[in-house]
Order: C-alpha cells, then structure tokens, then sequence
C-alpha cells in the first residue's frame, strides 16, 4: 500500500518502518504524505494502543531530502515546512503513544520526527543533530520549538547554532532520549515498553497524554483543570469500572477501550 513506508500491527502494537534505506530514510513529500495518511488510520484503530516508529536499515531518518529541497524557492520552502509540521503536529495530537526507536542517524527533519514521539528509546548507534544552518537555511519541522522544550533554551541553540551532531550518551545526558540500548536489543525493549502501555486502560492513556501535552503550554491553574475533567470523565468508562473491580479482586484487567 505504501511506497515509502512499512506498517504492520501485532498484538495491539503498530510498527512504523520509514522504509528508503538507499536514502537513509530521508524525508521527502511522499515520505511525509504516507506517514500523515498512516497515523490517522491508527488513530482511528481501535486495534492498535501503542506504536513503534523507526528506520530501515542503519539510519532513523537522516533528515529532509535535500535534493529534492535544493530547488525550492521561498513560497514552495514555506509549503514544505508547513506540511512536515503538520505531519508532525499531528503525530503529537494523536491519543495513542508512539515510540521513537532510534536506531542509527536522526538528523535534522529526523531528529524533528523523533522530538515529535511521545518518548525517545536510542540505539548506542545513534547520532542526533539539527545541521540546518548549515546547508543556509533553519530547521523547518519544529525544531527550534520541540528541541527547547526537551532540552532546554541554551543546549537547544547550541545544538542548532553550532549544527552539532551528538552520539545517544549525550543525547541522554542533555534530556533528549530518554534510554539509551545495544542495538540487539533496541526493539525488543521498544516492545517491552509499548506491551505495557498497551496493556493499560487505552481511555486513560490517551486522555493522560492529552493532559501532559496541553498541560505542558498552560499555567498550573489551567493545566490543574484539565487534567480534573480528563479524571472525572473517565468515570464514565467502563474500562475504569474493570480497572478498579480487578484490583479489588486482585486479578489481572480487561481493557475494552470502552
């Protein structure tokens, strides 16, 4: 279905392969066109309660396809950015986690699609870096954004000033991943991890992730509030009447995502 790109789902885990290792998974229209069309059907799965999100070969994403970028003049360069914000605008919104599996270089429009998972999982492998203002021009897919809440003002205009590419120790290090693996066992805990959120009430998840990520831009008093009507409205769920009966009963729950 998908020239650029592998989906597969797997007990109720989706796997999201960006799939032009002979371009180290470069991102260009197409890429980014598949990768929308992708997470809004699992958004709308009902199946699938986490995904894993990762590269062919021995790149994540090696940034933006620079060849098909060199000819773009200045309408058609702010065309693109705007896509590739709303591709990975759109990655953020989405109630289901998603788990950036770093397995090799994320640089610039790579490292913007990883900033936009919900949490970051690097090989000892992996390079990270926004070398834009080397090739004339700046990041363009959130980067001067995403990167200073993860890592700080300071070490984010280092990063990006400087078009510094940094190994996964220093990534972890600096907040920007959040683990650090042998490459051997970079999916398997990308797995681990996505069981356990998917073995968790989907409602609540989502509703959880809604609050973090919209909390994060309001003040305390206003987050406060939104995290009470996520609490409240998931009394309504008959996910939390399992939750709560099982661990009364002492016994594993049944999520329904209902």
């Amino acid at each position: 279905m998908y020239q650029t790109i592998k989906y597969e789902v797997k007990n109720n885990i989706g796997y999201v392969t960006v799939n032009r290792p002979e371009a180290l998974n470069a991102l260009n229209k197409t890429v980014l066109e598949e990768l929308f069309d992708v997470f809004g059907r699992i958004e709308e799965s009902d199946e699938v309660r986490a995904v894993i999100l990762t590269g062919e070969g021995r790149s994540f994403v090696a940034g933006a396809d620079i060849a098909q970028m060199s000819t773009l003049n200045v309408a058609e360069g702010r065309a693109f950015g705007a896509y590739g914000q709303k591709v990975m605008n759109y990655m953020e919104k989405i109630e289901k986690p998603i788990i950036a599996a770093v397995n090799g270089f994320a640089l610039g429009g790579g490292c913007e699609l990883a900033m936009a998972c919900d949490f970051r999982i690097a090989s000892t492998k992996a390079k990270f870096g926004q070398p834009e203002v080397g090739l004339g021009i700046t990041p363009g897919f959130g980067g001067t954004q995403r990167l200073s809440k993860l890592v700080g003002k300071g070490m984010a205009k280092y990063m990006i000033l400087t078009a510094e590419t940094i190994n996964a120790e220093e990534a972890l290090r600096i907040g920007l991943v959040e683990k650090v693996v042998e490459p051997e066992e970079l999916i398997p805990i990308c797995e681990s991890i996505a069981e356990k959120i998917a073995s968790k009430a989907p409602i609540a998840v989502g509703m959880a992730k809604t609050c973090i990520n919209k909390g994060y831009h309001l003040d305390l008093f206003s987050g406060s509030a939104l995290e009470a009507e996520a609490f409240g409205g998931c009394f309504g769920t008959e996910d939390q009447k399992e939750g709560m009966r099982a661990f009364l009963e002492k016994r594993p729950a049944s999520f329904k995502n209902r």
